[in-house]
């Protein structure tokens, strides 16, 4: 069994077929096809189901990709130790909830200064974001301050004050309880946040509408679709241009704090040590 079997096993397990894995890895579907079958015949077991809309994990193909992931994962980690050195290079993935105003900034003094890291950025829920690190998806993320697992250490970023915002229209905090509640999906902390208010008003939100995008939630809200929750920091321009307006809900649901985690027991290479650098040195700036 070699690594590349089973980068070729979790790539057609992702996208279904064997020709949209073919594509995405640049293989032709024959080499793709003798691949699996060899991987197949060397465990001695089936690990997809064949239908007519593709290919899906048998039960014991769902547990070899557990044990995949930690090997290519581990794999991963090997080369970036091995091949570390004191200007950082490579791959960083970070990870980020859509609402960190400030990442573009650090984003920014860190890819100019290290231009040989080839930085990509992926955006989730702080739950989400959370397993995807402690699962080795992601190098570390940008997420609400929230019960950290074990495994994780947490650098501080900076601290945010979420608002209640609504569009224009003249309308008490009471009754804005009873308006639809626009989010994204379960695990965000500004929806944790909101929804612990709410749980101690007594209420609850007459009609809850997931979004996908910070900017779908914000232009839904100008149009008076419903409210939603969110850093003030995020929506000033808003404000400024006379779109929305902000109500301020006590401190202990409004004040969150932004950090950056990583993994504890990874091993912590020069690109990484790096960009946490630059976090703390914005960090230390904006104080």
């Amino acid at each position: 069994m070699e690594f590349k079997d089973l980068e070729i096993f979790q790539m057609v397990a992702e996208k279904g077929t064997i020709s949209a894995a073919a594509r995405e890895l640049s293989y032709v579907q024959s080499n793709v096809t003798a691949r699996i079958q060899k991987l197949e015949v060397e465990l001695n077991t089936p690990l997809f189901n064949r239908h007519n809309r593709g290919m899906t994990l048998t039960p014991e193909g769902k547990k070899l990709m557990v044990y995949s992931e930690k090997i290519l994962s581990l794999t991963n980690e090997m080369k970036k130790v091995i091949q570390s050195r004191e200007e950082p290079a490579g791959k960083l993935e970070i990870g980020t909830v859509e609402t960190v105003i400030h990442l573009p900034h650090i984003l920014s003094a860190y890819n100019k200064k290290y231009q040989d890291v080839d930085l990509s950025l992926f955006s989730g829920v702080t739950e989400k974001l959370q397993a995807d690190v402690l699962n080795h998806k992601l190098d570390g993320a940008f997420v609400t301050e929230t019960e950290l697992h074990p495994d994780l250490v947490a650098h501080d970023v900076f601290k945010e004050e979420l608002v209640l915002i609504s569009d224009t229209k003249e309308t008490s905090l009471a009754e804005l309880k009873n308006e639809p509640f626009l989010c994204f999906s379960e695990g965000c902390g500004y929806r944790a946040r909101l929804e612990r208010w709410y749980k101690d008003q007594n209420v609850k939100p007459q009609k809850v509408m997931e979004f996908g995008t910070l900017e779908t939630i914000l232009s839904s809200v100008t149009v008076g679709l419903g409210v939603t929750f969110v850093p003030k920091s995020a929506v000033t321009h808003l404000v400024e241009r006379g779109l929305i307006q902000c109500h301020t809900l006590p401190q202990k649901y409004s004040e969150i704090n932004t950090i950056f985690i990583r993994r504890s027991n990874a091993y912590l290479t020069s690109t990484i040590e790096k960009f946490i650098e630059t976090i703390e040195v914005f960090n230390g700036e904006a104080v």
